[in-house]
């Protein structure tokens, strides 16, 4: 039987996990994972201030679906009293593990003092956890990297620091904030997390194949695996894994044909979620990132980052399996 993740009163089916990701895990795309075996889905990060002064923009980020349950809303901020007010707020809204994001390496954010900023401040990081897990019931989880640059690797710290102060979770990515997404993940600091906390600790960092994902297991003794920059474009990733684990058999990437009515449900769903306009340009970066890889798949690019419509995009792929296949 497949492991599970229990994450305070939250028992997972599984324990593959779709990491937070501005831009692209929003509803439709979390749908689309959630049916290959995502068992835990994380929503794009959401501004705590935004919501507190109403900000109309994050309206949309705050939905959730039925069917991607159980699924976790990541708020982002440094303020303990804004972040436990605002939790508070939205505590009834459907969804069920609240998550504090202290690993976002933006600028912008990190200059506010949020993010990976405050893995500078373990107290100040502290006081914030402790405030949100007071103020609901729902479990509160904290997602964190290897440290803010590279001579302080102070995830264990951090990683204690938040059991301490109630967190039911905690999720390591291998890198610094220095880092951002360059070079290599750092698998020895999630063991090193492993070790010094009891609450699950989610693995994530360079997890781009099936051997990867059960190396990581191996390595680190993680009680789950965090998906993100690996699925972008490839939901079936998540399928992938879960049979190799079961099974110790790679599966192949879909052919074309299943690649093009993957790609036409996804935009189908944008377009439903945030309409014509915003949904065709929203798909182009979708569908650059799904068919990487195939052949003949750059000229089908520059073609679809013209497209305005739907009757475009499904026009432009049928001719592009046509002529691939032929």
């Amino acid at each position: 039987m497949e492991k599970s993740l229990q994450i305070g009163t939250v028992k997972t089916d599984g324990i593959l996990v779709l990491g937070p990701m501005a831009g692209v895990t929003d509803l439709p795309f979390r749908c689309l994972c959630k049916e290959q075996g995502a068992a835990l889905i994380y929503t794009e990060m959401v501004s705590a201030k935004g919501i507190y002064y109403n900000n109309r923009n994050t309206k949309s980020l705050l939905e959730t679906a039925e069917s991607e349950r159980p699924v976790a809303l990541q708020l982002f901020g440094e303020n303990a009293e804004v972040m436990s007010e605002v939790a508070k707020r939205i505590e009834e809204l459907p969804f069920d593990i609240l998550d504090i994001n202290m690993g976002c390496p933006v600028p912008k954010v990190v200059n506010n003092g949020e993010g990976s900023a405050l893995m500078k401040e373990p107290k100040k990081a502290g006081a914030v956890i402790e405030a949100v897990a007071r103020a609901i019931q729902k479990p509160v989880t904290v997602k964190i990297r290897k440290g803010f640059g590279k001579d302080d690797a102070n995830a264990p710290e951090l990683a204690k620091i938040a059991e301490e102060c109630g967190a039911a979770a905690v999720a390591v990515h291998g890198r610094t904030r220095e880092q951002y997404y360059s070079g290599k993940a750092d698998w020895e600091i999630i063991r090193r997390v492993k070790e010094t906390v009891k609450i699950p600790v989610i693995g994530n960092g360079d997890i781009f194949t099936p051997q990867d994902a059960k190396r990581m297991l191996d390595e680190t003794g993680c009680d789950g695996l965090m998906l993100a920059r690996g699925v972008q474009g490839d939901p079936w990733l998540f399928s992938r894994i879960k049979h190799y684990l079961a099974t110790g058999e790679l599966l192949k990437k879909p052919a074309l044909s299943a690649l093009r009515e993957t790609i036409l449900r996804h935009a189908k769903m944008q377009l439903d979620f945030k309409g014509e306009y915003l949904g065709i340009r929203e798909m182009r970066k979708h569908v650059a990132w799904y068919t990487t890889g195939y052949p003949h798949s750059a000229k089908l690019r520059v073609k679809v980052n013209a497209a305005e419509t739907f009757a475009e995009l499904e026009e432009l792929l049928e001719e592009y399996v046509a002529e691939t296949e032929g």
